[in-house]
């Protein structure tokens, strides 16, 4: 989108959730990074290759050449976590006196991601969750989905005692810093990062879920995204074909409640996972409100992209434009970039607390670095699509099987089985 100084602030507002935004607002950056111009980061392009072997070794270890069967980047993966859950719980609803129908069964699944997509922001390095019926530990994202479905089996989630199995804003109305403790078995000596800013989020989509029911239906359940959805759907022969764009709009906009209100706002609204970028704003010479702005809505995408798997999967729908997406901008796929040598902060340029620097969200050095690994994974996609080969690589599939696993790996390999990434970032419990 062509933006000028004369462009109303509302229309840059408006553009800057589109996804397209993404993408071409961190090119600018990452332009900056090739000319040298960044504020924080130098850029080590002959240490892509690096990247590249790096990930295809992994990819080639877990799936060897059938590229078919590495699955899509999905809150899915976590849920399933040493042993299937999601499957089963469909199977069991078909055994009861009065299944649901296809459909239903969707949007039950369509309300389990979403709650647990909101609560999987960095849990940090000391909080696990132990699951009762196998007794088996699990820590990070995988302890948050495990516990996630654990919590939705439980009814947390839902106003009516006699069917736990849905979200509904009134039941997440009810939900409480204290209930969430208890299900996620934090204590003081099991601390999770971030745990008010979890339940403020599930509290919050409980108002986001009532202010649009052009999304979420009268009785405001993230599953009814699924009628929204239809009706913006084409069917070709019996296959149904949605856009990327109506899935990104419903999200951004209906969604726009459950953000801190402290969070960027231009022209009256608030933009959520948008943040001004110093760089940006040093090398610019328009006065245009908002061409500083680089937003990353990385929780809306996590959310489309893990949403996505189970509406492809169980009623085979085709989604139209995904070319669009981007990679996630968080710890894992950064952190991938920086430990291998593509990234490097100047020196001495942010304070590091036993060699890790510890920075807010908000910092200019975060924002640079999220900017940057958008750019770096769409390239890293390219060049693993031409190593392997595997033209129809996916970037979801790249995400799953190789960048965020690759990040999680080496992190593990530079600073021990804690697994921390090499920048820590202050979680909230709303963004990573």
């Amino acid at each position: 989108m062509n933006l000028t100084a004369n462009t109303p602030p509302a229309q840059t507002a408006e553009y800057l959730r589109t996804l397209p935004s993404i993408r071409e607002r961190c090119t600018r950056v990452f332009d900056l990074a090739k000319e040298g111009k960044l504020q924080y980061f130098d850029y080590h392009p002959e240490k892509e290759d690096d990247v590249t072997a790096f990930c295809v070794d992994i990819i080639k270890r877990d799936f060897g050449t059938d590229f078919a069967k590495i699955p899509p980047h999905g809150r899915w993966r976590h849920m399933d976590a040493n042993r299937g859950r999601i499957e089963p719980l469909v199977a069991k609803w078909s055994c009861f006196p009065e299944p649901p129908s296809t459909t239903e069964a969707a949007k039950r699944l369509i309300d389990l991601f979403m709650v647990s997509v909101l609560l999987d922001a960095g849990a940090g390095n000391q909080w696990t969750y132990t699951e009762k019926e196998s007794g088996v530990q699990f820590s990070r994202s995988e302890g948050l989905g495990v516990a996630a479905v654990h919590m939705f089996e439980h009814g947390l989630f839902s106003s009516d005692a006699a069917q736990p199995y849905r979200v509904d804003a009134e039941g997440l109305s009810r939900v409480t810093v204290d209930k969430v403790a208890a299900e996620l078995q934090v204590t003081p000596e099991n601390p999770l990062v971030g745990l008010e800013g979890r339940t403020s989020l599930l509290t919050n989509l409980s108002t986001a879920l009532r202010a649009s029911p052009q999304f979420f239906g009268a009785d405001a359940r993230p599953g009814n995204i699924i009628d929204f959805l239809e009706t913006q759907s084409v069917l070709s022969g019996e296959e149904r074909h949605v856009p990327v764009a109506a899935l990104w709009a419903a999200l951004i906009t209906g969604l726009q409640p459950i953000w801190p209100p402290a969070r960027t706002a231009l022209a009256g609204v608030s933009l959520g996972d948008v943040w001004p970028c110093a760089a940006l704003a040093q090398a610019s010479s328009t006065s245009e409100e908002g061409a500083t702005l680089v937003p990353f809505h990385k929780l809306t995408g996590w959310l489309a992209y893990s949403l996505m798997e189970p509406l492809q999967h169980f009623l085979h729908w085709r989604f139209t434009g995904i070319e669009d997406m981007t990679g996630l901008p968080e710890y894992r796929n950064g952190g991938l970039f920086l430990d291998l040598g593509v990234l490097s902060l100047k020196p001495g340029i942010v304070p590091a607390d036993g060699g890790i620097p510890r920075l807010e969200p908000s910092h200019p050095a975060i924002i640079e670095w999220r900017a940057l690994t958008v750019i770096l994974l769409d390239r890293t996609a390219v060049a693993l699509r031409l190593a392997l080969p595997a033209p129809d690589l996916t970037l979801a599939q790249v995400l799953e099987s190789a960048t965020w696993k690759g990040g999680r790996e080496i992190a593990k390999t530079l600073r021990g089985a804690a697994g921390g990434p090499p920048i820590e970032i202050i979680s909230d419990g709303t963004l990573f």
